[in-house]
């Protein structure tokens, strides 16, 4: 639970933000009547991105045993892939992300206007699909159904409440630092879905080793009991672990994470990041 809460907080800021990014434009160039076409391609994005997830949810239920592991595999790993790159891209875009905006909202702007609906629908959907992609195989991972939802609710309620307190000038927080940290957490919780995508696709038969453990501490960490469920629940682990399992785990954290903290001085280095975006420009 308290994984997805992270997921659903810095997923659902990233999205709130881009919002209160489109509204504060648009009411400083005094284009506050397009502000109900931004907030229509919101209902379209979160529309989609509900789609989405019920799909993934209910698509593959009449498939054998083993499709169902060879599917959850492949999209526990695509999703992966996806929180990965939107880290990296979250550490190298945060200093050009309200001029990139500006310049699509004034393209948008430049008719009649209902294309700010796209650019709205587009700047939420991204993060719509990556988070319901993410979720699902985070609650894959932890064979739970209704506690890794509420974390992420939880998650996505709490983001909107920030946004509106930082759209209000009410509230100013260290972004950068938010989503350096936040960045560098997902990263560990994204190996441990990896892991468990390589799993499933041993169970599909799809790769060896079912059998053949790294290590096995079931009876000091049981699986159902609360260390258990907390460690599964936060990082994914199993006390009993493949070799292939561990191996990933090891391949992805590792590298990743220091080639992510190199990004972020690498970029504090070229030019100091601000504090906080700056929502009211």
């Amino acid at each position: 639970m308290t994984a997805n809460f992270l997921i659903g907080l810095r997923e659902g800021l990233e999205a709130v933000l881009l919002v209160v990014l489109l509204l504060a434009y648009l009411n400083k160039s005094g284009r506050t009547w397009l502000i109900p076409r931004v907030f229509i391609g919101v209902g379209v994005a979160v529309a989609v991105s509900l789609g989405f997830g019920a799909l993934l949810t209910f698509g593959p239920r009449g498939l054998t045993f083993e499709a169902q592991e060879a599917i959850g595999g492949g999209l526990s790993i695509l999703a992966v892939g996806f929180v990965t790159w939107m880290v990296f891209w979250m550490a190298s875009a945060s200093r050009t992300l309200v001029s990139d905006l500006r310049g699509k909202v004034d393209d948008a702007a430049g008719g009649t206007g209902w294309a700010l609906v796209l650019v709205a629908a587009l700047a939420v959907g991204r993060e719509g699909l990556e988070t319901a992609l993410f979720l699902w195989a985070a609650t894959r991972a932890t064979g739970e159904t209704w506690q890794p939802l509420l974390g992420a609710t939880l998650g996505i309620l709490v983001a909107i409440g920030l946004g509106m307190l930082l759209h209000r000038g009410v509230l100013r927080i260290n972004l950068a630092r938010f989503f350096t940290w936040t960045g560098a957490a997902l990263i560990v919780v994204a190996g441990g879905v990896l892991a468990y995508g390589v799993h499933d696709l041993q169970e599909a038969g799809l790769l060896p080793g079912l059998h053949n453990l790294a290590f096995d501490v079931s009876l000091i960490i049981a699986p159902g009991g609360f260390l258990g469920t907390l460690l599964k629940g936060i990082f994914n682990f199993s006390p009993a672990t493949t070799w292939i399992e561990a191996i990933t785990w090891v391949a992805y954290v590792v590298p990743v994470t220091i080639l992510y903290f190199r990004k972020i001085r690498g970029h504090n280095g070229a030019k100091r990041a601000t504090s906080s975006l700056p929502v009211s420009a």
